[in-house]
Formats: structure tokens, C-alpha cells, sequence
């Protein structure tokens, strides 16, 4: 299943739970670097009206993991997120967001992406590094 776009794009778009939940969808560039796209939804908010910082590392941890994905050929593992480091670096208010994923290092059993998190003005909102890696022994 790595590395295969369209099944990844069918297994957030139309499998994962969470993305239904948030209204988020998935889509690949042609350097397959994952976009997470979010409609602004008010009932993802904290107390005073921002998009609450969860929502930010979600994005982001979603927008890593699925463009290492789209980088791997291999599809007898799954990925896990093991390290993730975020900068919260502007507050989103009634704005939809994207997150976008870059790929630092591919390695056979661990690899490094970089996410970006913007508003609806593409202001650069939220910034994270990841690290993935591959197991063999999870069954998908």
C-alpha cells in the first residue's frame, strides 16, 4: 500500500475516522508531498476562538506520515510517527488550513519529513519535523 497514492488518498479520504470527523482531506503534487486540507470548522476551536493547537499537530503529523508513505515502494510494513517537534508560530481564526510535507531523508527503516501549517492568507502558522519509521511486524 505504500508508496501507492491512490490507495493511501482512499484510506484517509474514505477509511479514516478522524479525517471525517475534522471535514480533512488528502491529496498528493507531483512530487508526491501530501497536502492536508481543513475547511475552517468552529467546533475545532479552544475557548477563545482559535484553532486549537491539537488540531495544528494533527494536520502536520498527517501531512508527514503521508508523504514518507508516498515515498516508499515497499508495502509489506506500516509507519509510525515516533518524534515530532512543533512550532506553534501564528493562531488561525476562521480560516481554513493546509499542511504540507516534504521529505528530509528516505531511509530503508527510518525517515525525516518536514511539515508546514498555513491559514487561508498562506501564512506560515505552524512548522513541525518528523521522524517515521517503517515496522514490519503491524498488520494493515
Amino acid at each position: 500500500m505504500m508508496g501507492d497514492t491512490k490507495k493511501l488518498l482512499e484510506l484517509f479520504n474514505e477509511k479514516a475516522p478522524i479525517a471525517q470527523l475534522f471535514g480533512m482531506k488528502l491529496s498528493f503534487d507531483d512530487q508526491k508531498n501530501a497536502r492536508i486540507h481543513l475547511p475552517y470548522n468552529p467546533n475545532l476551536d479552544h475557548a477563545l476562538g482559535l484553532v486549537h493547537g491539537g488540531i495544528y499537530a494533527t494536520m502536520l503529523d498527517n501531512a508527514g506520515w503521508f508523504t514518507v508513505a508516498g515515498h516508499n515502494e515497499n508495502n509489506n510494513f506500516w509507519i509510525a510517527t515516533t518524534e515530532m517537534s512543533i512550532h506553534f508560530l501564528l493562531p488561525a481564526k476562521q480560516t481554513e488550513l493546509v499542511a504540507i510535507g516534504k521529505i528530509i531523508k528516505l531511509g530503508k527503516r527510518q525517515s525525516i519529513a518536514e511539515m508546514s501549517l498555513f491559514d487561508g492568507n498562506d501564512n506560515l502558522v505552524g512548522h513541525s519535523t518528523g521522524t517515521f519509521m517503517q515496522l514490519s511486524n503491524v498488520a494493515m
